[in-house]
């Protein structure tokens, strides 16, 4: 039998919490680890959940890793053509985790209206495109078909359809430079807006659209069998240094690999600020909550020192008294958890569910509304890690038991 856990499930059963002089520094205490986690399951669904989003937004444009020609510039924009038929297209077999793999062909161009112009890129895609996300991003109209017919279906943003006044179903002018030479004659294409799309991510947004790779094809001279590039999506994002190497060791010595995170190294760079923003609230608020819990500690084993000294006098040893405060302390931890978990999870869920929080100036974050990412293992992880660091902090102030004198505590009493 364990008597330290009888004798506190004994102490807890008879409300020994109710004493006015300890029963508001427990309350305190509680109140404190609840609050603590609420802030750190709040930081870390936050976190996460930003970061996913403009990792997936970023994916959505580039893909995970490109394969593309020595040749192509930093702006991504192709340059040489790579010829489509590769080990690697249009299933990647020589490394593991890669989920799809797609052509593309991305052009400057210039849309010309009656009222205006605007600079933008042509991103020429196939029957091979991913539109899964797409379609999420969609505001108005439907994806384009890029079947078996070249059409002039294309996909642009709010953001162009609002600076050029287009909506749905209008057709506009756009002009192609060959080769980059500015004495050339411009090719021109007419497209017709079918989808309007809105990522939330303004400088992809002011940038991209989204037309059939044939048209590209045949403004650059190049053949149904010459690409710009190949956009890779992998699995697991974390691997994705792991995977550029690989995939660069089994792509031919005239092609290029590279990463979102290196073309994009500021964003990358930004958002890792996140994972040291969460790590030092997840500290600040344990330390927080453990010296709550130390001080409600102390004033339960002095406001028990009488009970200590009884305990004593019977032969009970210094730990076995110690663990019956531990346990008291353990079950008070558990309370807070326990409120943290149903008000912090409440707040994530109504937050994803209502999207009632967002950003101020979406411009700076990428993304109009507090994203929530809720991962179970995580949930349970901040839990345990709270319980254990608060336990193990609780250990050494437990210590004062041992300095209660039994003469002393008896006639206290």
């Amino acid at each position: 039998m364990n008597v330290s856990l009888f004798i506190a499930q004994r102490l807890i059963g008879k409300s020994a919490n109710k004493s006015k002089l300890s029963s508001p520094i427990v309350k305190i205490a509680i109140a404190a680890i609840a609050i603590g986690l609420v802030t750190m399951l709040i930081s870390v669904a936050t976190g996460l959940g930003l970061n996913y989003k403009i990792r997936e937004k970023v994916a959505a444009f580039n893909g995970h890793i490109q394969i593309f020609s020595y040749e192509t510039n930093a702006s991504n924009i192709s340059g040489s053509p790579v010829d489509i038929h590769q080990d690697f297209y249009p299933e990647f077999k020589g490394v593991s985790g890669v989920t799809h793999v797609q052509a593309v062909i991305q052009t400057p161009a210039i849309i010309r209206t009656t009222e205006t112009f605007e600079g933008i890129v042509a991103k020429g895609v196939g029957t091979d495109y991913n539109w899964d996300v797409f379609e999420t991003y969609l505001t108005n109209g439907r994806l384009p078909d890029y079947g078996d017919a070249l059409n002039n279906e294309v996909l642009i943003s709010e953001n162009i359809a609002n600076t050029l006044q287009l909506k749905l179903g209008d057709s506009f002018k756009t002009f192609f430079i060959k080769n980059e030479d500015r004495n050339s004659i411009p090719s021109q294409r007419n497209f017709k807006v079918v989808g309007i799309y809105n990522s939330g991510f303004e400088s992809f947004d002011n940038t991209y659209i989204l037309t059939d790779i044939r048209h590209l094809q045949r403004i650059s001279g190049w053949d149904t069998n010459q690409i710009g590039s190949f956009e890779v999506f992998i699995e697991d994002f974390n691997s994705i240094d792991q995977k550029t190497e690989e995939i660069y060791a089994t792509t031919p010595s005239d092609l290029d690999v590279r990463s979102i995170k290196e073309r994009y190294f500021n964003i990358f760079e930004w958002i890792s600020l996140f994972d040291f923003n969460m790590i030092l609230i997840i500290g600040i608020m344990i330390l927080v909550g453990g010296i709550n819990m130390i001080t409600a500690l102390l004033v339960l084993i002095l406001e028990r020192t009488p009970m200590i000294g009884l305990l004593k006098a019977l032969g009970a040893q210094n730990w076995t008294v110690r663990k019956v405060f531990l346990y008291q302390a353990a079950y008070l931890i558990g309370l807070g958890l326990l409120f943290g978990n149903g008000i912090g999870l409440g707040l994530l869920f109504l937050q994803d569910r209502f999207k009632w929080v967002r950003f101020p100036n979406p411009k700076e974050y990428y993304i109009t509304e507090v994203p929530v990412y809720i991962d179970v293992p995580i949930v349970l992880g901040l839990n345990g890690l709270v319980l254990l660091l608060s336990m193990l902090m609780l250990i050494l102030p437990s210590i004062i038991v041992s300095k209660v004198s039994v003469v002393k505590a008896l006639a206290f009493d």
